[in-house]
């Protein structure tokens, strides 16, 4: 099969380019204001012995683990009618927003309890002793010490929505998943499915490149 670049049109792939970045740089930032909380919840209320504690983490791990159990692509088909009342759509790059957002919000928050669990507890025992509060710990000890294994986990995060993104081209969600379903599989242009691979490869790399550089310059020697 001869292939020929010539008939890709390529102000629709930096469209698509654009709306797929827009996608997924305002779901990064949602799932990291809802993620980051949330994963900090889990992991005050996993550790603590208190009697309230323990049935707010059995219930909060609960629902997180159902919202990380559903395929992507069901779970943006269910909850149409919820992203119609946030949003307005369920369509376009907007009406993408937030089934990327709930389906990524569980994943990051089990990547941030992990994180804070791998901070030294020697640390976290010599804040205690100087009488610093909850709170204070977790600005000023558990975040500053976990913010490598934060990062690592943000970028993880936006890779994943990257793949995300492509999937709601399935029912019309824009980016270059839509592109490449719309030419490369319903108009059998491969050419456009080729270019939004390479694109989506390359997006991937940079994200990750940025999140290495990140994690090297915020990693103690």
């Amino acid at each position: 099969m001869k292939l020929d670049f010539s008939t890709v049109n390529w102000e629709e792939v930096s469209t698509a380019t654009t709306d797929t970045l827009t996608m997924m740089l305002f779901s990064v930032l949602f799932t990291f204001i809802i993620g980051l909380p949330l994963g900090v919840l889990l992991y005050l209320t996993g550790k603590s012995n208190g009697a309230a504690a323990k049935p707010v983490y059995a219930v909060v791990s609960f629902i997180v683990n159902i919202l990380r159990s559903v395929p992507f692509v069901i779970l943006m088909i269910a909850i149409i009618p919820l992203t119609r009342i946030i949003i307005g759509t369920s369509i376009g790059v907007e009406g993408t927003i937030p089934p990327l957002v709930i389906a990524a919000a569980p994943f990051f928050a089990r990547l941030v309890e992990t994180s804070l669990r791998e901070v030294d507890r020697g640390v976290i025992e010599a804040a205690q002793a100087m009488g610093a509060s909850t709170w204070q710990i977790v600005r000023k000890v558990l975040l500053p010490e976990a913010m490598p294994g934060l990062i690592a986990g943000t970028t993880i995060t936006a890779v994943t929505l990257v793949t995300y993104t492509a999937m709601s081209g399935m029912i019309g969600g824009g980016g270059l998943g839509d592109l490449a379903i719309r030419y490369g599989y319903h108009r059998y242009e491969f050419e456009v499915m080729i270019v939004s691979i390479v694109v989506m490869v390359l997006l991937v790399q940079v994200l990750q490149w940025i999140g290495d550089a990140l994690v090297r310059k915020f990693t103690r020697k």
